[in-house]
């Protein structure tokens, strides 16, 4: 081991994971005037916000969306900017087109009424009605969670009873926390598939809507608030925050793999590379999963110490399997792709879940999500809004117009078994067929097994998150009480912080973004630094 030559600088903080939870940090703590080194395993920065290269072409191969967007507008007006400064965003209109194998078809929107409407011609005014009841029902959930949850370090029952007094504990009443996601649907919908639509979003954050608390319906408003599309690829999000974090002063080493947390004196002390150096610091921030970090940085005495393991297999969420091809614009046939598509199977939704986070197998009837990432929420072909590696294609030979073939990410939901049971290629080959003849039904012949395809498995996930079975999104939300059990920024390792999708306040784009703001304050108190938000240009 290489030992530094002298005690780290006063004001020296290290962020391990240049994920979009390290790099919010970074920006946080750099335009303080601390000293912030960020040190990425992989050649690009932003975690699993990842783009994948097919024939040439960079597809985006993880979060497709953004919501929430005022998480990211205050985390750039403390550096002095805007997100509008720093990337083309557009505001979708539709949220997503959904279909049914039985031939149904439902186009939600970010206007209230206007998909009000259009649930009431696919089922009726009564539909419609507890559709209305339904968003004023989210909306008020949200409210609640908002201000005492979500930007606030580790909410416990006891502290928010004590912040709130009787209120914050008739809260845990009114966010719905008792009874499933499924139930609460139930009493607003009497349509199965509008439970089945609405149930799906338990799966942003890797969980079962059979299983979930009913306070994630809260994220059916959250897409109301908002959705937008990033011009050029969701990657950009990432490099705009390493730019902003660079241009406060951070520096961001990329293919910089962290070996292990140096631990000495009962604190973290810096980290320590793969080729034995190590680097002091005030303080360490580790924007990984925690089975990660349990497994990987520290020592198993450290992390028994911490409390800290491997999450287990029982508890891990979702996984997923996902194929990036490149598909001929002919291929659609009688269907009509937008940008967002969810493709369902009307019949036995909780089978579905039973299967992927029971048994352990890939389901039987899988539902499928498609990105046509090259068209707008109207369903046009916009190839000016891609980086130029990534607009649609003129290859010999190709069907369709001119040859053209466009960007699709194609996702099902796989169990999180990654590194110990590995899916037999028999059983991805069964998977694939059944992707396809549920898109065949509709039109679309893709020919995954023929096309420019990079397919992901829950053994890839695993890879990018050793210890965690390829589970995307951290622990499973199967309770209220998994919300006030996921760790803080803050550990009981001084000189140790914490922030990612498997920390408070859980996973998806803004969330990470929070926690990584959440880590970066606890640094700047713990170290004494003094906050300088900069006017907006």
């Amino acid at each position: 081991m290489v030992l530094p030559l002298g005690p780290a600088p006063s004001n020296r903080v290290i962020i391990v994971g240049a994920g979009i939870g390290g790099l919010s940090a970074a920006v946080a703590l750099a335009q303080q005037g601390l000293q912030v080194e960020v040190l990425e395993a992989r050649p690009l920065v932003g975690g699993k916000l990842r783009c994948q290269q097919v024939a040439g072409h960079t597809i985006d191969v993880g979060p497709t969306v953004l919501t929430m967007r005022w998480v990211f507008d205050e985390l750039c007006a403390t550096a002095g900017t805007t997100l509008d400064e720093l990337l083309p965003l557009t505001r979708a209109e539709r949220l997503a087109r959904h279909f049914w194998d039985d031939g149904a078809q439902l186009d939600l929107y970010c206007d209230r009424e206007r998909s009000a409407a259009a649930i009431a011609a696919f089922a009726g005014e009564r539909e419609a009605a507890g559709f209305r009841r339904f968003c004023d029902y989210a909306a008020r959930i949200y409210a609640e969670v908002e201000q005492p949850f979500l930007r606030d370090q580790r909410p416990t029952v006891g502290t928010l009873v004590r912040r709130t007094g009787l209120r914050g504990l008739a809260g845990l009443w009114r966010i719905d926390s008792q009874r499933t996601m499924w139930q609460a649907l139930s009493t607003f919908f009497a349509e199965p598939r509008l439970r089945q639509l609405f149930g799906r979003y338990a799966t942003y954050c890797g969980s079962s809507p059979f299983a979930a608390p009913g306070t994630l319906n809260l994220v059916a408003h959250v897409e109301q608030q908002g959705v937008w599309l990033i011009g050029g690829g969701m990657h950009r999000l990432a490099e705009a925050l390493a730019a902003l974090a660079r241009r406060a002063g951070a520096t961001i080493a990329c293919s910089a793999p962290v070996e292990g947390l140096w631990v000495e004196g009962g604190r973290v002390r810096g980290v320590r590379l793969r080729d034995g150096e190590c680097r002091a610091a005030r303080a360490v921030i580790v924007n990984a999963d925690l089975s990660t970090l349990a497994t990987r940085l520290l020592d198993p005495p450290t992390a028994r110490q911490l409390g800290l393991a491997a999450t287990p297999r029982a508890e891990r969420s979702l996984s997923a399997l996902t194929w990036a091809t490149l598909s001929p614009t002919s291929a659609q046939a009688d269907a009509t792709l937008v940008r967002h598509n969810v493709f369902f199977h009307a019949a036995d939704y909780a089978d579905e879940f039973d299967a992927v986070l029971r048994r352990g197998e890939l389901p039987t009837r899988p539902t499928v999500y498609v990105c046509a990432q090259d068209r707008d929420d109207d369903g046009r072909i916009v190839p000016s809004a891609c980086p130029p590696d990534a607009r649609p294609a003129a290859t010999p030979g190709a069907d369709g117009p001119a040859g053209a073939r466009e960007r699709l990410l194609l996702l099902v939901n796989a169990p999180p078994r990654g590194g110990e049971r590995p899916l037999a290629a028999q059983e991805l080959t069964v998977c694939r067929e059944r992707v396809e003849r549920l898109l065949g039904a509709h039109g679309l012949a893709l020919g995954l097994a023929d096309a420019p395809t990079a397919l992901q498995t829950p053994d890839d996930f695993e890879t990018l998150s050793p210890g965690t079975g390829g589970a995307i999104y951290g622990p499973l939300a199967h309770s209220w009480r998994s919300s006030f059990a996921r760790a803080g920024s803050r550990t009981a390792l001084p000189g140790l912080y914490l922030a990612g999708g498997s920390v408070h306040p859980g996973p998806g784009l803004p969330m990470v973004a929070l926690s990584g703001r959440l880590a970066a304050q606890s640094v700047a108190e713990d170290l004494g630094a003094r906050p300088h938000p900069r006017p907006a240009r």
